[in-house]
């Protein structure tokens, strides 16, 4: 019995320090990769369309007007969809995650372990949740971004391509949940994982759409270093 205790003492430390490494590469590789600039496509662009890039301190979001010559929002995601339905509002605010940490964990004080190994671990699916705002003010955490319409127009065909759609070809809202009287989620693509998150899917929008970025980061302190310089 002591030499069964002593093996599986043994396999433990050994356990420990593999998930240190682990963790501590990890870290390391967050730090360095976000960096490392992607720089902006075209700096000449004309400044045809202001959005923005807001962050709540942990998750960042792309906001864009709701009705542009070149998109109208609400066709797609329409007003009626979330409580307060006020057709007023200039701006949504686009953000993709973890389903089950969305709907599931409103604050933190909601997040469970099992909900966060879920989504750190490939093992669940994902959403996209939309805020309507009537107007933003720069900041430290909002930063205004002047794209031109073709650079507009790749980082709306990314937005869309991160929604999923029914047979029909429509977006598919998930009734009964939001945060407040402005806002609404709706099912989207790809799995959230420790190498791809929300900060994530929001530094391969700026990417997209020829904006200043991360080589690559899974926080939105990597993303606002880089428009911090």
């Amino acid at each position: 019995m002591p030499s069964l205790i002593r093996k599986a003492l043994k396999v433990a430390a050994y356990a420990a320090v593999g998930l240190s490494g682990t963790v501590a590469v990890y870290l390391s590789s967050a730090f360095v990769l976000s960096r490392i600039t992607v720089p902006k496509a075209n700096p000449n662009a004309s400044p045809d369309v202001l959005v923005y890039l807001h962050t709540n301190g942990v998750h960042t979001d792309m906001v864009v007007p709701i009705k542009t010559p070149q998109m109208d929002w609400s066709q797609q995601l329409p007003f009626s969809n979330i409580p307060s339905g006020d057709t007023s509002m200039r701006y949504i605010a686009f953000g993709w995650g973890d389903k089950g940490f969305y709907l599931d964990t409103p604050t933190w004080a909601d997040l469970k372990v099992s909900t966060a190994l879920v989504a750190a671990f490939w093992l669940g699916s994902s959403a996209m949740h939309t805020t309507y705002l009537h107007t933003l003010v720069p900041g430290p955490d909002t930063v205004p971004l002047y794209l031109s319409q073709d650079e507009y127009a790749r980082l709306i065909a990314y937005i869309q391509r991160s929604f999923r759609y029914d047979a029909a070809g429509r977006t598919q809202h998930i009734k009964g949940h939001s945060y407040g009287n402005n806002d609404a989620f709706y099912e989207a693509h790809r799995v959230y994982s420790f190498i791809y998150t929300c900060n994530t899917w929001t530094n391969n929008a700026l990417k997209a759409s020829g904006q200043k970025a991360c080589l690559w980061t899974p926080s939105d302190t990597g993303i606002f270093y880089q428009y911090e310089k």
